[in-house]
């Protein structure tokens, strides 16, 4: 029997009927505000920036509002069942962590990483580790115990680097290797510009490059005693435009399933079919780094019918709710990730904001399910979706 996560309102009530008030908000904007009065106003600001004048990013957040479900009544939703299943993977619910390149620094102890990888393991949602950590990733697949985790790979120029990156990930435990296409060069952020904030060439999150055997090999001393030339070695080493071609090497340098991120085009998802891909990440990097384009939840339908459920399609970008989650898995997304709202509760509440924050998103989307008579995944999607007029 699947787990009832609705049951986590029943806590929160029953709690309050013995005077203990929740520590934590239930909904995102709440838990928004309190992150901004928790952060240090330089963490604070490259959480929120987005590319341009932000207008994908808040498309991306306000596409959700323009679908909605129909209910249906007496269909038996007393029970409900989430699970599903990924690489052969056996998953109770269909929720992930994105992956986050300064989840590091947003906790108060500046191990954000390993805060979020116990909670994962806490709650059994499934983490895609960033490159880009303060914590080496073996020390956070560590943490993650039993519960799934992913690393995403932002292919840098060196490739031996690359390798060596693939390959920390295959021996620490991951279950999946994800590629993220979409940054090989930062987008026009103006919010970090205009206080030239980039936290990376300060030194932060680089923690998988001043472990690795390879890029301390290039650097040719003590990452720490020289912190401007690791931070110019990385910037040096990051961007690659990842082509079609690569995906020969990265195939023949692992064995664990691979992951596209940032597809939106149906003719990328063929492609990636054609050459043996295992899975597709519908996603534009929640508006970070282009501005101008279509909400992701927009392109989400045909990233779908072109995978044509031989490949699984994951989904972030502008996820913010449990019913934001329902609405993305009934136009098929097979996982569907939480990005900012997570950092939001990481900020307030570190291991334990998270996983409060976890609960809540399951619960509500368990409730919703239920109110509007949908037992299983599969009878949501089925129904789909409805434009709002």
């Amino acid at each position: 029997m699947s787990p009832r996560y609705g049951d986590y309102q029943l806590e929160i009530y029953l709690n309050g009927m013995r005077g203990v008030q929740p520590r934590f908000p239930a909904d995102a904007a709440t838990m928004e505000h309190r992150a901004a009065e928790a952060l240090p106003p330089w963490v604070l600001s490259y959480v929120k920036s987005g590319a341009g004048d932000e207008g994908t990013q808040r498309a991306n957040v306000e596409a959700f509002s323009r679908w909605g479900l129909v209910p249906r009544m007496m269909e038996g939703a007393y029970e409900r069942d989430l699970s599903t299943s990924l690489f052969g993977i056996e998953l109770e619910h269909p929720l992930f962590l994105c992956p986050i390149g300064v989840l590091g620094i947003c906790s108060q102890d500046f191990h954000g990483d390993l805060a979020t990888a116990r909670a994962a393991a806490r709650t059994g949602v499934p983490m895609v580790a960033s490159t880009l950590s303060q914590d080496p990733l073996e020390d956070i697949a560590a943490e993650l115990g039993d519960t799934p985790g992913f690393f995403q790979l932002y292919p840098p120029n060196d490739r031996d680097l690359a390798l060596s990156l693939i390959r920390r990930a295959e021996q620490a435990g991951y279950s999946a290797l994800v590629v993220t296409l979409d940054t090989w060069v930062t987008g026009w952020r103006p919010r970090d510009l205009n206080t030239a904030n980039f936290p990376q060439l300060r030194g932060y999150c680089l923690a998988n490059y001043v472990t690795d055997e390879h890029f301390r090999s290039r650097l040719g001393g003590d990452p720490e005693a020289d912190p401007m030339a690791t931070a110019a070695l990385w910037a040096s080493v990051f961007g690659y435009a990842t082509s079609w071609s690569d995906l020969d090497w990265i195939r023949e340098a692992t064995s664990l399933p691979i992951v596209l991120k940032g597809i939106s085009h149906p003719d990328d998802v063929r492609k990636a079919k054609d050459l043996g891909v295992d899975g597709v990440y519908c996603s534009n990097h929640g508006g970070r780094q282009a501005n101008g384009g279509l909400p992701a939840l927009q392109t989400l339908p045909r990233v779908v019918e072109a995978a044509d459920d031989e490949i699984p399609v994951l989904f972030d970008s502008g996820v913010r709710s449990g019913s934001d989650m329902v609405k993305a898995l009934a136009m098929g997304a097979t996982l569907v990730g939480t990005g900012r709202p997570y950092v939001h509760a990481l900020a307030v509440g570190g291991e334990d904001g998270v996983v409060h924050h976890l609960r809540s998103f399951l619960a509500e989307a368990d409730l919703l399910m239920a109110i509007d008579g949908y037992p299983t995944l599969e009878r949501l999607r089925a129904a789909g979706l409805e434009r709002v007029l």
